[in-house]
Order: structure tokens, then C-alpha cells, then sequence
């Protein structure tokens, strides 16, 4: 991944991310050509794990699972992303010389695919997610609120994949090279267009710079 000096995150930025993901891309090169799947996983790091690993589930009808994999396996994980006009930075008014561009929050996990093709794996990894999606909530629901009989019938319908973590490649690219103005601005005019995630992000990094 291309990431210019000053979109890199510190390290406790993307320790934030990883905790908070919801679906990703998990991208193989096979000798058939590159497959991706979407798909929710869990991010955490045990021992004997330095980088971490990533936790998910592929259908079993989804051959994914079953192409060997060539080289190392990738997981794109998304933050926040929108659009930014240069109409909402200051220096426009000063000399017009702004384009558009586009802010984003993302990282690369790169290493190896495990398959788990073993219900006990599998069960216990979609509580897991079940928990984190529905812990929160007034009434969650719980795996044990299904049928047992069911649950056992969609369980031998997925295979758990596991991506052992080697190497994280992270960039949040939130107008960290724009004045103080400039990001002033596109916080506001991000709220304007209603991507309040995106302009909270890009907030941030201007209250983590005037802290500096």
C-alpha cells in the first residue's frame, strides 16, 4: 500500500480500527486467479501471535476455502470514507488552487489462511461474533434462542477460516496534509453532507494535533 508520511497512524489508531470491524474482504491469489469474499470476522491477539489473527466463516458452497492459497493471503479492513469537495477549504478563497479528493480509513492484513473445517471451531467462533453484534442491544438474541437441531444444520453449512497475521499496513488518509483551516473546514462541510463518521475522524486528527 502507497502511504505518504504523513497519512501513517500510530499504532494505537489502528489497534482502534482492527477492535472495531465489522466485515471485511478476504482476498487469495489462486491458480485459477484472485477470489475475494466479504465477510464479517473478528480481530484479537493470543499469545503466540505478534500481529494478531482474523476469525470468519465462508459458506461451504463457496469454494474459497478449498482453492490453495498462492503466496499470502489479504484482509482489507474499511474505517470511514467520503468524499471531499475543495469548496470547503479555506485556501480556495485564497488562491483557488484545490481538487477534490476523497478521505479514507483503511488497513491490510497480510499472512497466512487456516481453514477450520470442524464444527466445535465454527460454533464457537459464530458465538463469538453473535456476541460482539448483539451485546448492546435491549433483547439480544442468542445462539441458543434457535432450535439446537437447526444451529447444528447451519453449522455444517460453513467452514471457519483463520488469517495467522504477519504483516498490517494501515493508512488514514484525513486531510492530515491541508492547513488547520482547511480541515476545519472539511469536518464541516463532511457534517453537511451528512458523513458524520468520516467528519469525526478527520476531527480527530485536528484535536491530535493541537494537542502536540
Amino acid at each position: 500500500m502507497y502511504v505518504p508520511a504523513h497519512f501513517v497512524p500510530d499504532d494505537a489508531a489502528v489497534a482502534e480500527l482492527l477492535a472495531g470491524i465489522g466485515a471485511v474482504d478476504l482476498v487469495t491469489a489462486t491458480e485459477q486467479g484472485p477470489v475475494a469474499t466479504l465477510l464479517p470476522m473478528l480481530y484479537d491477539r493470543p499469545d503466540g501471535a505478534p500481529h494478531g489473527r482474523l476469525r470468519g466463516h465462508l459458506a461451504r458452497n463457496n469454494d474459497q476455502w478449498r482453492r490453495p492459497v498462492l503466496g499470502q493471503a489479504l484482509v482489507i479492513v474499511r474505517g470511514p470514507d467520503a468524499y471531499v469537495s475543495p469548496s470547503w477549504y479555506a485556501t480556495k478563497a485564497e488562491h483557488g488552487r484545490t481538487v477534490p479528493t476523497w478521505n479514507y480509513v483503511t488497513a491490510h492484513l497480510y499472512g497466512e489462511l487456516v481453514v477450520h473445517d470442524d464444527p466445535a471451531w465454527v460454533g464457537a467462533l459464530v458465538r463469538e461474533l453473535t456476541d460482539r453484534h448483539e451485546s448492546g442491544r435491549a433483547h439480544p438474541w442468542s445462539v441458543d434462542d434457535a432450535p439446537a437441531a437447526y444451529i447444528a444444520g447451519q453449522l455444517r453449512a460453513i467452514v471457519g477460516v483463520e488469517l495467522v497475521v504477519t504483516r498490517i499496513e494501515a493508512k488514514f488518509k484525513l486531510s492530515q496534509n491541508r492547513s488547520d483551516a482547511d480541515m476545519r473546514g472539511v469536518v464541516s462541510g463532511l457534517h453537511g453532507d451528512g458523513a458524520h463518521t468520516a467528519a469525526e475522524a478527520v476531527r480527530g486528527v485536528v484535536r491530535a494535533g493541537a494537542d502536540d
